[in-house]
Order: structure tokens, then C-alpha cells, then sequence
């Protein structure tokens, strides 16, 4: 099945009845594969490694008396899983807990790693929070290139913005710039990216060209990112490199893919745009 088949067949961009009863079966799931093939690569051979880091801020079910509890949820899900859920449906899912009775938060915390493992294909790591125990603002650190002078030339996804020198540099930038579209609705999607290497240096305003070029792209946020870190290692080939976009929150939630050529696992950083 296309991609486009996929999307279209999911809940998103479709007149939804929100449920309130706690309902698992909500949560669609879209194949990693999709994306891959397309890169001409496989699961086994991914040169990166990663994690799709959620942040979900209405949360809330009922305990055993019928008083409502809220809290705010991190959900990490491996970037090697075979699915990603698509977004609304993950909220339609959370959703569902509303107005379901649960004996304890211990109960509803197994039944979200439970389903959205189940959903994604690998073990989803997941984490609640009271309110008051929010991060505080943080920044993506690194040199931010937003200021450089450019004239933009592509709003769709054009690697051939990206160049580089035969000097070898280890640096983190840092743009605000990066927009892409959900891929059914249309409707904008706002990040901010931290891009780290080491490797031939990457030049600054074609690397911000390059990224701006996504204005028009149509896709999934762990796909945008996914592409962008296979444009730079494969065109500028660094010896080590890692993406990490922080995306808006539509919805309640936000999502924030991380892709590293080496073994890390992201903080997670709340920007003054989240």
C-alpha cells in the first residue's frame, strides 16, 4: 500500500466522534517502511538510531470515586519500531481516558505502555508528570543561522542547497525556520532543529536554505526529520551526526524526533515556542 493510501484511510483530516471511554483500538499505526523504501534503505541497515519523543499535556481519567486526576505524559518511542501512530489518532486514544474509572495511576501508566507498544511495534517508554513538575523554558544550544543573509529559492525539499568545505569542524546550529505541512490536513506544522556533526564543514546558509525548502513538504514529523539527516550524511558525509526537531504542539501534544548516527537518548527540553 502507498503512503498516501495509508494516510487517507486513517482517522486524520476526517469528521471524528470524541470518545471518552478508555478504547485502545483508536490508535493507528503507520508502517516506518513506507518512509525507508522510498530512501532505498531497511530496517537493519538504518544508519541512524533515535527516538520519537511525545509530550502530551491533557491527560486526565477518573479515580476509583470519580474524581478526575490530570497529568502530563512523555511518551519515547524507538526510532526502529516498525510503526509510528499518527497523531490525532494518539489523542483520540488519550481522549478516551476522560470519563473511564482506573484504581490507580499505576494501572493507567501499564495500560499506555502496554497499547502504544502494541501500536508501534517496540517497547514505548512512558513517563507521567504531576502539573507543577513541567520543566522549566529551556534553549536548543548551538549557533543559530536564522539571521544570515539568503535568497530563498525552493519551498519543497532541495538537497542540493547543501555544500560543504574540505575543513573539518564539530559544531551544533541551531534554526527556528523549519516548517513543514501534515500531509492530509495541510495545516502548518512549526519546529525548531538543532543539527550536531562532526565532519567536512556544512555551509551555514545553505544548510539554512535547506532547511527552509521544507516549507512546502507534506509529511510526517519523524519523516521530515529522517530525511533530513539522510540528505546530510549522505551529501556531506560526517564522521558523527545527530538531528533533533522540537515541533509545535497541535492538539495537546507535540513531537520531537531525534536522529543520531551514535548511541544517545535526547533530553527533552521545553522551548518558549512549546
Amino acid at each position: 500500500m502507498r503512503e498516501e493510501d495509508v494516510v487517507n484511510s486513517s482517522p486524520l483530516g476526517h469528521e471524528t466522534t470524541y470518545i471518552n471511554q478508555y478504547d485502545p483500538s483508536l490508535l493507528y499505526p503507520i508502517d516506518r517502511h513506507l518512509n525507508w523504501q522510498e530512501r532505498g534503505i531497511q530496517r537493519d541497515s538504518l544508519p541512524f538510531k533515535g527516538v520519537d519523543l511525545w509530550n502530551a499535556y491533557e491527560i486526565s481519567w477518573l479515580n476509583p470515586e470519580g474524581k478526575p486526576l490530570v497529568r502530563i505524559g512523555e511518551f519515547r518511542i524507538p526510532s526502529n519500531s516498525s510503526h509510528i501512530i499518527e497523531s490525532k489518532s494518539f489523542k483520540l486514544y488519550l481522549n478516551s481516558f476522560n470519563l473511564t474509572q482506573f484504581a490507580s495511576e499505576k494501572e493507567v501508566l501499564a495500560k499506555m505502555q502496554q497499547d502504544l507498544s502494541q501500536a508501534a511495534g517496540a517497547q514505548v517508554q512512558v513517563k507521567l508528570y504531576k502539573v507543577n513538575e513541567t520543566s522549566p523554558i529551556e534553549r536548543l544550544q548551538g549557533e543559530c543561522i536564522d539571521d544570515l543573509p539568503l535568497t530563498v529559492m525552493h519551498y519543497t525539499p532541495a538537497p542540493e542547497c547543501l555544500v560543504i568545505s574540505h575543513r573539518v569542524v564539530e559544531e551544533s546550529l541551531v534554526s527556528h525556520l523549519l516548517k513543514s505541512n501534515c500531509p492530509v490536513t495541510g495545516q502548518p506544522d512549526w519546529a525548531s532543529i538543532q543539527i550536531r556533526y562532526k565532519g567536512p564543514a556544512i555551509d551555514h546558509t545553505g544548510l539554512l536554505a535547506y532547511l527552509i525548502s521544507y516549507r512546502e513538504k507534506g509529511d510526517f514529523h519523524e519523516q521530515c526529520v529522517e530525511n533530513i539527516f539522510m540528505d546530510i550524511w549522505q551529501r556531506c558525509k560526517p564522521q558523527k551526526l545527530t538531528v533533533y526537531a522540537r515541533y509545535l504542539r497541535r492538539g495537546g501534544l507535540d513531537i520531537n524526533p531525534y536522529r543520531s548516527s551514535i548511541a544517545s537518548e535526547p533530553t527533552n527540553p521545553r522551548l518558549s515556542r512549546q
